[in-house]
């Protein structure tokens, strides 16, 4: 078995079981205890689970939405790739609307200070930087700014969006899955992206793998509302056929 096929095998126990045993994982993967630990390292480092004393708990269960500085450190490299698989989703000339995910942000940083591009984002982080790229025509979407993420949100936002129509939204998610499709912590930000999708005439989510799975409380798309998932080579071929099979186009980087 390779390690990212016992590491889905981790996250699916944790998340059915409500934690995970060192030991207990060692003999049903039948691998060594050392293995598990290198696993379970691996998959708090991914922002999966969290380690305690003999084993470790999911996310989920702490219950804390993370910053989105803290969500931008997290398998930076990763985010980065996604991002520059982005860059081929812009229309030239086009229209687009960002979103607040650390992802997006990525691809906010690689985008070419001269490209000829209408932006529309609910991100005050996306804003600050695109406003100095003089081939942007940026538009701030207002509303009410979540601390956490950075992110306008609303009846102000959702109403702006409501009067527009754009080529592309792209949009970070903190889960997604066949069955519960894509997902965030917060109902506010979840108006708003589900608005962002319902605006655009093509909706792409980029997530890097360790999302997949993941159900947060509050659903924005199903799978059939996104065109394109754009995420990393670790996810699991199995899952990726299944999106695929629900409708999106699935792009790895």
């Amino acid at each position: 078995m390779y390690a990212a096929e016992r590491q889905q095998r981790i996250i699916a126990e944790a998340r059915r079981a409500g934690r995970v045993e060192v030991t207990a994982l060692a003999d049903d993967l039948g691998v060594a205890t050392e293995t598990i630990r290198r696993d379970l390292t691996a998959l708090e480092r991914r922002g999966s689970l969290r380690r305690v004393h003999g084993g470790a708990i999911p996310v989920e269960r702490l219950e804390v939405e993370p910053s989105l500085a803290t969500k931008s450190g997290r398998l930076a490299d990763v985010k980065r790739r996604i991002a520059a698989r982005a860059l081929d989703q812009l229309p030239a000339g086009g229209s687009v609307i960002l979103d607040s995910g650390s992802t997006t942000l990525a691809l906010v940083e690689l985008l070419p200070p001269d490209l000829d591009l209408t932006v529309l984002t609910n991100s005050v982080a996306a804003a600050s930087v695109l406003a100095s790229h003089p081939g942007v025509s940026l538009y701030l979407l207002g509303g009410r700014v979540r601390g956490q993420t950075g992110a306008a949100v609303g009846d102000w936002t959702i109403r702006a969006l409501a009067d527009v129509v754009v080529d592309v939204a792209l949009l970070g998610t903190n889960g997604f899955s066949v069955s519960r499709g894509f997902t965030t912590p917060d109902q506010s930000e979840a108006l708003v992206k589900r608005a962002m999708v319902a605006s655009a005439r093509t909706a792409v989510v980029l997530s890097d793998s360790s999302k997949a799975g993941d159900a947060h409380l509050h659903r924005f798309a199903d799978l059939d509302d996104i065109d394109v998932v754009i995420t990393d080579t670790d996810l699991d071929e199995d899952v990726a056929a299944e999106i695929r099979a629900a409708g999106p186009e699935v792009v790895t980087a």
